[in-house]
């Protein structure tokens, strides 16, 4: 065996029948499922969606609990409130990506568009959390 086919893992026994890599880590032999990947993945997306869902309801519920004469009480206001409506609109844009499937030539276009719509909209979400992160909600106990 040349170097070249040897592997980079250290095994070195070159008197071995070339076993595919499929068989090697139990894997199955099929294709890959894209549309069963994509319902996995759009699921975790939701997953984490409903996470943030929750943590900036609790965050709304701190400002509200705290009160106008707190000084960044409009803007955490407007802020939490974005991050909500846009969660809401990335978890319907969610489902229907899931719905649709994948496998389907003439709906490829669609959901792709959809998908980076998602994209963009999962940023715009992530920087308003990162600022009212950094305009900070202190609960009052």
């Amino acid at each position: 065996m040349t170097p070249e086919h040897m592997e980079l893992n250290g095994d070195a026994d070159t008197n071995r029948e070339e076993v595919p890599l499929a068989r090697r880590r139990g894997h199955r032999r099929e294709p890959l499922n894209m549309n069963h990947y994509a319902n996995k993945k759009s699921a975790a997306e939701s997953m984490l969606d409903v996470a943030l869902l929750m943590a900036n309801a609790s965050q709304l519920k701190a400002v509200l609990e705290q009160g106008s004469e707190f000084n960044l009480y409009i803007p955490l206001i407007i802020l939490i409130s974005i991050s909500l409506i846009l969660q809401v609109i990335v978890g319907v844009l969610l489902i229907f990506i899931v719905k649709w499937n994948l496998n389907d030539l003439s709906k490829q276009f669609q959901l792709n568009v959809l998908e980076n719509i998602t994209t963009g909209m999962i940023f715009v979400i992530v920087v308003v959390n990162v600022f009212i992160t950094a305009f900070g909600v202190q609960q009052t106990h």
